[in-house]
């Protein structure tokens, strides 16, 4: 071959890993308030459905000539692009389920479901979970948001100059959301994918998981010593032990003989209970749910039309194809005898999906089924392969799980925690964030992480305290509980071969730090219901980092130690170093006896201007925390103060009916009294049986000034 016949052939290789083409953008409107669409030329939803939005934007109207924020698209030889260019100085943040700082300038992820057990912070940019999501915030505080509506494999870049999503598949459309705080994107985002539905309130409390308590005698022991201890606790978790070699919807004969009596106890002592259900089904002739997959032809398919099988923890498994209708109502439909044994909530995971596949040449792993492994779709969704399904195969399994659920017991309140999910499945699941590990580093870690998660419209989230993998410290557990106990989903795990986790497995000085920590979560449960009821209906997250304070400071943008719950309580682990805190008033004070001597606790701050309820000590949540009520109030620069309650019948739907209250203070100084008196008032439920007495604490200058009544008096406190 001569040389001008080589130089042919380079050229043409190169020009076709160089080739770049612009696309020209179809259609620019505004769908909302601030909220703009963007669809470029070609954009066909066949090829690239929405599996994000709630629902399609009917309210097109024109874009105005003044809005900035406009993506390019461009497409190239291997991938998909759209990009936007930054023209003044950004902070970033978002992306989901990632590891590293919060402040996501300069930071580039892969947006592949997938199961990176003890991730570092290097390979923590492919975790479990996908959100093409990134807000901005400028320096003036004002913010915006970009949401890539794709399920296919990508990349998501977030430089400081230019934010880039690289697709490695087809055409999709781009929402960006402009409005004049970090808060109102949220909103807008959550009009875009809608928000969590309200949990019950003993979703709030404390649960404790092991992988595994492996015997009915093992479960009623736990929760025998929570009890006896006094340290409260409302959930006990089983995880993949109970059942029968591993097969889903079964339990073992030996172990768990009798689930439905097992449940029964665990309600008499005040616990409510979660199992774990995988969606790898056991290939095996003799078992009833294999065999009514394989009737009813609802599994995953290789490309020659056999059934796909990977190897999970049965061994051999074949996997619903959750795109179908049918499949989807199919597995909605194993719910109702598992559940009618009394299970309270349900945990899917392993749901990337996530395959074990070491067998094979480490070359040729995927750890999830082979891209081009198709996938049937059905109503509107169309066929496609793995590539295009991967990342929403978790989300679609948890809309099923949902669904069945609350077919089973329409009365109560869904709970359901994910490991595997997509930007919009907050819709029908809690995640926490996967399989951490004992150490200081993912103690650290996982502030930001969960604060991220919130930024991504997941309020309700939280790690697993103490770290699952590895064996975990008293000094480790402690500090970890000591701000675990804060964040909104707050569950102690452990691995198979690690040493035990419970709050007293590390002798009698950790435990008593233990109980205080779970005192003061159970504390503040009111503050903490009323946090989930505005999310649910706002989707601002429950847990927000602490430039929510004042987004026009700069000194908070990087903040990651410290965060807020809501925007009155801030929380400063006993790890934080030197924390950024918000400028003003901000008062420290105590919760539970021994609190502030503690060292392993975080220190709490109520922001002035703010009223605080909390409750009574309780051991879990079918005790009556509001009798009496505490009203911890911190007035602002001018003497006033402003704070609000929430309160329903916890594990119904009757709130949607009315049945709630939404109740109002207000605390105003003059002279050297504190009024605090009743305001505004919504709902039709009665709390006066509820609510009988009010203790309010006002806080001044590290004092505690007292005074009490009820709903309907003013209360007097003299300073």
């Amino acid at each position: 071959m001569t040389r001008n016949k080589y130089y042919c052939i380079f050229f043409l290789f190169y020009s076709i890993l160089s080739f770049s083409q612009n696309i020209p953008i179809n259609k620019k409107s505004l769908v909302g308030n601030g909220i703009a669409e963007f669809i470029p030329q070609g954009f066909d939803k066949k090829k690239t459905p929405s599996l994000i939005l709630q629902s399609e934007p009917v309210n097109n109207t024109s874009l105005p000539e003044n809005w900035r924020l406009v993506p390019e698209f461009t497409l190239t030889a291997d991938k998909v692009s759209a990009s936007l260019v930054l023209e003044d100085s950004v902070s970033l943040y978002g992306g989901g389920e990632v590891t590293g700082p919060l402040l996501r300038n300069d930071q580039s992820i892969k947006l592949w479901n997938t199961d990176t057990g003890a991730y570092s912070v290097e390979n923590g940019k492919r975790l479990y979970q996908t959100h093409p999501w990134v807000m901005g915030v400028r320096a003036d505080g004002t913010a915006f948001g970009i949401l890539f509506d794709s399920t296919w494999k990508a990349e998501l870049i977030t430089n400081s100059d230019k934010i880039i999503y690289n697709s490695e598949g087809a055409l999709f459309r781009v929402y960006v959301i402009d409005r004049d705080s970090p808060q109102a994107v949220m909103k807008g985002l959550a009009e875009l994918i809608g928000t969590i539905k309200m949990p019950a309130r003993w979703t709030l409390g404390y649960h404790q998981c092991r992988f595994s308590y492996d015997s009915e005698e093992r479960v009623i022991q736990i929760a025998d010593t929570f009890r006896l201890k006094k340290i409260p606790c409302d959930v006990i978790w089983m995880d993949i032990d109970y059942m029968d070699g591993y097969r889903v919807f079964t339990f073992d004969k030996k172990r768990f003989p009798d689930p439905k009596s097992l449940n029964d106890k665990l309600h008499q002592k005040g616990f409510k209970a979660v199992y774990m259900i995988d969606p790898g089904v056991k290939v095996d002739e003799n078992y009833h749910i294999y065999q009514s997959g394989s009737k009813n032809d609802i599994w995953v398919k290789n490309p020659d039309g056999t059934e796909y099988h990977g190897k999970v923890w049965p061994g051999d498994c074949t996997f619903p194809d959750f795109t179908t209708p049918q499949t989807r109502l199919w597995w909605a439909d194993l719910y109702k005898d598992f559940l009618h044994t009394g299970i309270d909530g349900v945990w899917n995971d392993m749901n990337e999906p996530a395959i074990n596949d070491n067998e094979l040449p480490e070359n040729l792993r995927l750890g999830t089924m082979p891209y081009d492994t198709p996938h049937r779709g059905g109503d509107n969704l169309p066929a496609g392969s793995h590539l295009l399904y991967h990342n929403a195969y978790g989300r679609l399994m948890v809309e099923a799980s949902y669904n069945g659920i609350i077919n089973a017991n329409p009365n109560k309140r869904p709970f359901l925690l994910t490991r595997a999910n997509l930007l919009g499945g907050q819709r029908y699941a809690a995640t926490w964030t996967g399989d951490n590990y004992a150490s200081w580093e993912h103690l650290k870690l996982s502030v930001p992480m969960s604060l991220t998660l919130g930024l991504s419209g997941q309020p309700f989230n939280g790690p697993d305290i103490g770290g699952f993998l590895g064996n975990t410290s008293g000094d480790l557990w402690a500090n970890w509980l000591g701000f675990g106990a804060f964040m909104p989903f707050a569950r102690g795990h452990a691995c198979a071969g690690t040493n035990n986790k419970e709050p007293w497995a590390y002798g009698e000085d950790i435990e008593r730090s233990s109980r205080i920590a779970l005192e003061r979560r159970y504390r503040i449960l009111p503050y903490l219901y009323t946090l989930f009821y505005n999310s649910h209906k706002t989707g601002l997250p429950v847990m927000a980092p602490v430039f929510f304070a004042d987004s026009k400071d700069l000194k908070l943008r990087a903040e990651e130690q410290v965060f807020l719950l809501g925007k009155d309580l801030l929380v400063i682990p006993s790890f934080a170093k030197d924390p950024a805190l918000p400028s003003g008033i901000w008062e420290e004070f105590s919760l539970v006896n021994g609190d502030l001597e503690d060292t392993y606790q975080a220190k709490i701050k109520i922001r002035g201007g703010s009223i605080l309820p909390v409750g009574k000590i309780i051991q879990n949540t079918t005790e009556n925390s509001f009798d009496p009520l505490t009203l911890i109030v911190c007035l602002d620069e001018n003497g006033k103060a402003l704070g609000e309650l929430y309160i329903d019948e916890g594990d119904n739907w009757n709130f949607e009916n009315g049945e709630f209250s939404l109740i109002e203070f207000t605390a105003q100084k003059k002279g050297k009294k504190v009024f605090v008196e009743v305001g505004n008032k919504k709902g039709n439920m009665n709390t006066d049986t509820i609510i009988r007495n009010i203790h309010v604490q006002v806080i001044m200058n590290n004092k505690v000034y007292n005074g009490s009544g009820t709903l309907k008096d003013i209360i007097k406190v003299k300073l």
